[in-house]
């Protein structure tokens, strides 16, 4: 992702997108008005923030204020009653609606790498044999009208060459489907690989991506994540379909000039198709609002909570009506347990909880480790070779494993079932007494049968193989979720553990410790809860979500009773994790591209002062600066020129360096512009005023002045030179500041930017500053 976002930072920085706001000024610049008036003018190659820029909040608010006091007199076009829901419900039915042709879409595909069905060929293997009139309740997964591809080529479904077809064939498709998804992304749409969510998380802090979140981008990744997943690779749907959530918000944003004229207020819309994205990702709407809250937004005042609890709702109900699962649930993985646990199983859950910590500090590691290496070698100039090897290696280690062949999502699903009398998995091939007169849904503990033993080993490698493979794969230049593989991990590990825990109770069930709740006969061990607590576990173990990991997974699940268990592994996961490093794997992708993140969960307290890292330095040269009656219009154009700041502080004088206030560069530029086109007399040698009174000799002479006094901010935000810079970052997170400047006694010292603060903060924990390569 960096590698494109550098090589167009490099070509776009010169060519800015338009950004019009569409009004239209009604007085001269210098006549009496509002600062916005002719600011919203829409200019060539002006915009209102560049791109890789960070939006000033503070700013931001100041406009929205200014639009609702016009609404107030009633110049609004459209209330702000209507806004609100009306961009949620366009939104929301969209994402829900993309999110359910994408699941259909991929269900279909993953099975066409194994065989067609010959009633209708866009059926699914499980559509198929619905339909069939022959499927018997023994052979529910097969019907004469579902053939494997050998058994349609050359009519033998059994023996030696029927099965190294369909290997091949397995393989050939997984090829052709990345190789189609990484072409398309490389030649249409670069920024719809990856997850997504560390560059949702990104943008919703503040920062700018031109195109992130474009229609394009939209149509590009919602094919290319259909083709991805569909080709065996580890990886999953749901973290990209936050991503196509947001595009569907932003694209809707426009329809409203409240959204679409201010980047602050558009940022909560993001935070609720975030909710939504996840919601329709797993069928978890309360889980989805806590997710925007708690892992993705940056600011979410109280609006933007029934906001993203009405998104979720409105994509969940039109998930719902699609119904792509067939099981007429909104859950994904529905669960139902006849068996309380017990105290003394909390013992294996927080084992799983360390197995997930510990998982997930090896992903990040090798994950970011992978990437860097990416990035630094030829390895990132062959972005399409990279998903081609990938591919065949995952379809060559993946095709004789059946726990590995299948979508990863019916794995967590077989992982999680309990094993009742109608189950047929391998992982139930127990051993039953003939004698049994128990009800369907008490069967007892029973003594494990061959099948599972043979699953047992066969998820042993499973395992291994997900665990390596899904390091190299998450990153590459394909949509890539990893809340799907993460779970496999550790629905795998915990179903290992949970059968181990069962046979170990019925077979020493006088063990003190299975003495007072594991008695012969009865059912006491579960062991797709220990999945169900594994896959929580690992999922915390990668992203470092507690209280909306918890909530999607009863969600998920259906697992009402089960909220302990899930939140001690998900604590124990945490803590774990936490001891080898504080990001999760979005933040450490977040680094890795030299974003201006500032996480607002990061502590701070090293003793350094604002005077420690301000602008400049004793060895740089002196702060850019303008005056407020002595710049002429060629001075300031020499400056904008010269420079690339984002704003410029203006003082009484050169001398006395005491500060005026700050004007921001586009204000300027597109200021003066205007003035060029609509007012008379102004030139190059015209001195720009920034005092509120123009001295009436400068108004008499030639040429005549330009009074830019109401675009220049009176009320910048400053600090001393000796203010602790635990204070400082403590500003900049909750006021969302894109510079602060350094004052003492009124005189202007120096400035300090988000990025100043976010090298200031790598180098006191031994980080490469120059890894933050965006304002």
């Amino acid at each position: 992702m960096a590698y494109y976002l550098i090589r167009w930072r490099i070509r776009g920085l010169t060519q800015m997108d338009f950004h019009s706001t569409g009004a239209t000024p009604s007085e001269e610049i210098n006549g009496p008005g509002n600062l916005m008036d002719f600011l919203d003018e829409p200019f060539p190659d002006v915009s209102t923030y560049e791109d890789f820029h960070t939006i000033d909040w503070l700013r931001e608010k100041s406009r929205d204020t200014d639009r609702h006091r016009k609404q107030t007199a009633g110049h609004s076009e459209v209330p702000d009653d209507w806004c609100e829901p009306g961009c949620v419900c366009v939104s929301s039915p969209h994402a829900g609606t993309l999110a359910g042709v994408i699941d259909l879409a991929v269900d279909w595909m993953t099975d066409l790498k194994e065989g067609v069905c010959l009633s209708a060929f866009y059926y699914s293997h499980e559509q198929c044999c619905w339909t069939s009139n022959e499927t018997t309740f023994d052979d529910r997964d097969k019907c004469p009208q579902w053939q494997k591809w050998a058994e349609l080529m050359t009519g033998n479904s059994e023996g030696a060459g029927a099965y190294v077809l369909n290997y091949f064939l397995y393989i050939s498709w997984a090829l052709l489907f990345s190789f189609l998804a990484v072409s398309l992304v490389r030649v249409f749409a670069p920024y719809a690989c990856g997850s997504g969510i560390p560059e949702i998380k990104t943008i919703l802090s503040g920062f700018i991506i031109r195109g992130y979140l474009g229609k394009w981008t939209l149509l590009i990744k919602t094919v290319t994540l259909v083709l991805a997943v569909s080709s065996g690779l580890s990886l999953g749907k749901e973290g990209p379909l936050v991503h196509v959530a947001c595009c569907c918000g932003n694209l809707f944003c426009s329809l409203f000039s409240k959204y679409s004229k201010n980047e602050g207020k558009r940022r909560e819309v993001l935070s609720a198709a975030a909710a939504a994205g996840v919601s329709v990702a797993f069928g978890a709407p309360i889980g989805g609002v806590l997710f925007s809250l708690e892992e993705v937004s940056y600011y979410f005042p109280l609006k933007t909570l029934w906001r993203s609890f009405f998104a979720a709702l409105v994509a969940a109900f039109t998930l719902r009506a699609i119904n792509p699962f067939g099981n007429s649930r909104l859950v994904l993985f529905y669960v139902e347990y006849h068996t309380p646990w017990y105290m003394a199983e909390l013992v294996p859950f927080i084992l799983l909880g360390v197995f997930g910590g510990l998982w997930g500090t090896l992903f990040i590691r090798g994950n970011i480790a992978w990437c860097r290496r990416r990035k630094t070698t030829l390895l990132g100039k062959y972005p399409v070779l990279e998903v081609i090897v990938i591919t065949g290696i995952t379809a060559v280690l993946a095709f004789p494993n059946p726990y590995t062949r299948r979508s990863t999502s019916e794995l967590i699903s077989e992982l999680f079932n309990d094993c009742g009398a109608l189950e047929s998995s391998q992982l139930c091939d127990y051993v039953n007494n003939p004698n049994m007169s128990r009800r369907v849904d008490d069967i007892p503990d029973r003594p494990a049968g061959p099948g599972v033993y043979t699953a047992l080993w066969q998820l042993a490698l499973a395992l291994v193989f997900k665990i390596v493979i899904t390091i190299f794969t998450f990153g590459m230049k394909i949509p890539s979720g990893l809340f799907i593989p993460s779970m496999a991990v550790g629905a795998i590990a915990g179903r290992i553990v949970g059968i181990a825990v069962e046979q170990m109770a019925y077979h020493h069930h006088d063990w003190i410790i299975f003495k007072n709740w594991c008695r012969p006969g009865a059912d006491c061990v579960t062991p797709g809860l220990y999945a169900m607590v594994g896959a929580a576990a690992c999922l915390g173990g990668v992203t470092r979500m507690t209280v909306s990991l918890v909530v999607i997974m009863f969600e998920l699940t259906g697992g009402l009773e089960y909220i302990v268990p899930l939140m001690a592994a998900a604590v124990t996961s945490k803590w774990v994790a936490d001891a080898f490093g504080k990001e999760g794997i979005y933040e450490s992708h977040i680094q890795l591209n030299g974003y201006p993140y500032l996480d607002v969960r990061d502590e701070f307290t090293h003793r350094t002062l604002a005077t420690d890292v301000m602008r400049p330095r004793r060895s740089e040269p002196p702060l850019a600066v303008l005056t407020q009656d002595s710049t002429t219009v060629e001075d300031v154009e020499a400056l904008i020129k010269d420079t690339d700041y984002n704003g410029f502080p203006v003082v009484v004088s050169r001398e006395s360096e005491r500060l005026i206030g700050f004007v921001q560069r586009r204000d300027l530029t597109l200021a003066i512009k205007t003035a060029r086109q609509k007012q008379d007399g102004v030139v190059s040698s015209s001195v720009v005023y920034f005092t509120e009174d123009t001295p009436q000799a400068a108004e008499a002479c030639d040429p005549q002045p330009l009074k830019l006094r109401r675009i220049l901010n009176l009320s910048p935000f400053t600090v001393t030179d000796h203010t602790p810079m635990e204070t400082v970052v403590d500003i900049f997170r909750k006021l969302g500041l894109r510079q602060c400047l350094v004052t003492r006694s009124g005189r202007l010292l120096g400035i300090i930017t988000k990025k100043d603060v976010l090298r200031h903060m790598a180098q006191m924990m031994n980080q490469d500053p120059e890894s933050i390569m965006f304002n």
